[in-house]
């Protein structure tokens, strides 16, 4: 059995989406009529359910990719019931049209609800997830997805596929970018953060839309960071590390959950009944739908689960998958397999009202046009929070001789590599409807920082372009290369090197193109691509002031540049705003504050690595586990730089113990030592000495990003809760706090040395 009964089990929140205020109405449901006041949704579903036929069940159980079919036949299919939702449409007046015909024409008027992939925008594109986790600042998390959903509401679409909230312990893994990084504290405080930006304080929320939680489960632990691989981890891991963010999610109110693609353990996510249902719904108590991943039920029969269509249809069904996406296995299988008793009506009904119910609380029964024109004042606010998250997020890895700040009275600065105006790659992956033309690249926006007084010059340098092998394909114009011959190359090169040497100082853009990272963009290396690394030592050799600036959606390998460059930016992809966030950041209009997400590697030969390994794998007197490279990060997990600098004092504790369900207050002196106002992300630690498990050598469980004064002295207080101290015992097979002596360190890194201890009790 892949669980064991007690798994995962903690204190039940109520389902939020439940808190929606109900409508009334009377008789059989029509465009025009509002479904019933009280006792509450179940009544209404109920009653909507019994009138459908099978076919309409099974089309409510159905996801088009309107890409993928002829527009004819996704009319007629939504006329005659036989879908239920649609993604790949961003046209407002399709959109509205679709929904008419589902609602004025089909026989039950049941409305459809259009998903897309709004991961860190719509059309304004924010900085990637991986760079908000940066910030360490959930409410820069629901804000920024409180803007996508607005302007992915105002465009028609009702359900992102989002949040991801898969932990990565592999910076291979493409999708790394996609959310908050290693640790599930940190996790699971985004992913909370980001179900309340998408959805608001209920279903229904005006200008929000339906959050999805994904990939259900532990998707990032692919082997060998390989995208759609299986993850063969411990129930210790998943208990202790994978399944934390979902469970926050679900506790902040998400609507939807999206079943993995992978094998779990020797089982597919999609046809894992204890995954989607014992853990998800038992459990947990989930109200809301579950949607396949990608044709994943269909895929059942391809990881060799499921004998055929029929075997994968209702095995899925019965595992809890509600919605299948674009493959029709349902659909086309399912009656048979009621006939011939591999499927029962019973799951079927449950996976219909599960849908019926969120297009409900959603409000589409009552309101299913949402598109407007968002006003000039919100599209302003949407780049303002773009700016300001992109600000926020990027990290500072190296300082050296305090070179940042550069000053403005620079007469000539050269701005140089692939990324540094190419907008796609400045907006990063998965902005699949955003706007290119009004992105700001680091040029543009360094030009418009420094105006007429400085000269700033651009060259490429050198190229990069990945084969057209990405699901992007199409996103945005191919860059089609123009360096064809040896010579082309050699020039380009050599003219960048001139730029450097006749500037006073040069800004060096290096990086991913935008499809390098994302779905289907794992990497064997973690190397600089192509010949980037010859343009920044070329660069460095001239002997002028040389800042890295690094636009990608993953740790790369820059252990060359971290000893020979004297300042490096991590900006990831920063989104529509991000070249003027950057030249804000390089000339000290605004300081960076953000701490690194995830550990940072030396080479992608110490993959997966993670700061929250157990003591057997990090002894001090044993630290260098390779013969050829040292076992610790280039950069710690929780570290960045400021243009200020921060003091601690000692760590007070209100109490020398606490009972196991009791509260521990931890108060910190912080101190900015330095000359200018800043950002420091206290950051606090533990280790548990002894229990039924051994424990990882140090874990997060409590931060907060604070905003001082130059001179100013603030003593944080945070709060360590006993319950955060608990964990998934592979002896006990519960998961709980278990009374002991703890190590606690608080600082600005994992790495922190102010040390204190204490006890829980029995």
């Amino acid at each position: 059995m892949l669980f064991s009964p007690q798994t995962f089990v903690r204190p039940r929140t109520k389902y939020l989406g439940l808190c929606v205020l109900l409508l009334s109405a009377a008789g059989s449901l029509t465009a025009q009529s509002a479904p019933p006041a009280k006792p509450d949704a179940d009544r209404f579903v109920d009653q909507l359910l019994a009138k459908m036929t099978l076919a309409e069940k099974l089309g409510q159980m159905s996801q088009m990719s309107y890409k993928d079919v002829a527009p004819a036949t996704a009319a007629a299919a939504t006329r005659t019931g036989n879908v239920g939702s649609f993604l790949f449409v961003t046209d407002p007046a399709l959109i509205d049209r679709l929904q008419h015909i589902a609602v004025d024409d089909s026989r039950l008027h049941i409305p459809l609800i259009f998903g897309f992939d709004v991961i860190h925008g719509y059309h304004t594109i924010f900085p990637i997830p991986l760079a908000v986790a940066s910030s360490w600042d959930p409410a820069l998390a629901e804000r920024v997805q409180s803007m996508s959903a607005r302007e992915a509401s105002a465009g028609g679409i009702n359900w992102a596929f989002a949040p991801m909230v898969d932990i990565a312990h592999d910076a291979r893994w493409g999708r790394i970018m996609e959310g908050a990084g290693e640790d599930p504290f940190l996790g699971s405080a985004m992913a909370a953060a980001q179900v309340r930006g998408f959805q608001g304080p209920t279903l229904g929320t005006p200008n929000r839309i339906l959050a999805c939680a994904k990939h259900f489960a532990a998707y990032g632990a692919g082997e060998g960071g390989r995208d759609y691989d299986a993850a063969n981890i411990s129930d210790e891991q998943l208990n202790n590390v994978y399944l934390p963010p979902f469970h926050a999610a679900e506790q902040a109110g998400a609507g939807c959950f999206m079943s993995a693609y992978i094998d779990l353990q020797g089982v597919p996510a999609s046809g894992n009944r204890m995954l989607l249902h014992d853990v998800l719904r038992d459990q947990w108590g989930f109200r809301g739908m579950v949607v396949s991943d990608w044709a994943s039920v269909e895929s059942l029969t391809n990881h060799g689960f499921a004998s055929g269509p029929e075997d994968a249809a209702a095995r899925g069904l019965h595992a809890g998958v509600d919605m299948e996406m674009v493959s029709h296995v349902f659909r086309d299988n399912l009656p048979k397999a009621l006939k011939d008793g591999q499927a029962t009506i019973a799951d079927l009904d449950n996976a219909v009202r599960n849908i019926l119910r969120i297009k409900y609380e959603l409000g589409l029964f009552t309101n299913p046009y949402s598109a407007r024109t968002l006003t000039a004042a919100e599209q302003s606010e949407q780049q303002q929070v773009a700016l300001h998250a992109a600000e926020q997020s990027a990290v500072l890895l190296r300082n050296e001789g305090h070179l940042l700040p550069l000053a403005h009275a620079l007469h000539s600065l050269a701005v140089i590599g692939p990324l540094a105006d190419s907008k796609p790659d400045t907006m990063g992956s998965w902005s699949l409807a955003g706007h290119v033309d009004p992105t700001i690249t680091v040029f543009t926006g360094l030009q418009h920082k420094l105006g007429a007084s400085t000269t700033v010059t651009y060259a490429k340098g050198v190229e990069i372009i990945r084969p057209s092998t990405s699901i992007f394909d199409g996103q945005f114009p191919e860059p089609a290369p123009t360096l064809h011959t040896p010579e082309e190359k050699a020039a380009a090169f050599a003219h960048a090197i001139d730029l450097v040497r006749s500037s006073d100082a040069a800004i060096v853009v290096l990086g991913e193109a935008n499809n390098m990272s994302g779905e289907r963009a794992s990497r064997a290396s973690l190397d600089l691509p192509g010949d980037q690394q010859k343009l920044l030592e070329a660069a460095v050799a001239t002997g002028k002031p040389i800042v890295l600036v690094l636009l990608n959606g993953r740790p790369l390998n820059i252990a060359w540049a971290a000893q020979h460059v004297p300042s490096i930016l991590e900006a990831w992809y920063p989104g529509t705003e991000g070249g003027a966030a950057i030249a804000n950041l390089l000339f000290g209009d605004a300081n960076p504050g953000g701490k690194l997400p995830v550990s940072w590697p030396r080479t992608a030969g110490q993959e997966p690595f993670y700061y929250s390994r157990n003591l057997t794998q990090d002894r001090e007197d044993d630290p260098d586990r390779y013969w050829d490279t040292v076992n610790t990060p280039l950069y710690p997990f929780g570290f960045g730089l400021s243009y200020s600098t921060f003091t601690l004092g000692p760590i007070h504790l209100d109490a020398a113990s606490m009972p196991t369900n009791g509260v521990l207050t931890v108060s910190v002196p912080v101190t900015n030592s330095g000359n200018v106002a800043g950002d420091d992300v206290l950051q606090l630690y533990t280790h548990q000495r002894a229990g039924t498990a051994s424990r990882p050598a140090r874990e997060l469980k409590g931060f907060e990003r604070i905003h001082l004064r130059a001179g100013e002295t603030r003593v944080v207080t945070l709060t360590l809760r006993a319950a955060d101290l608990a964990f998934w015992s592979p002896q006990t097979h519960h998961f709980g706090v278990e009374p002991g002596v703890f190590d606690l360190w608080a600082g600005d890194d994992s790495t922190a040395a102010n040390h204190a201890n204490f006890t829980v009790l029995p």
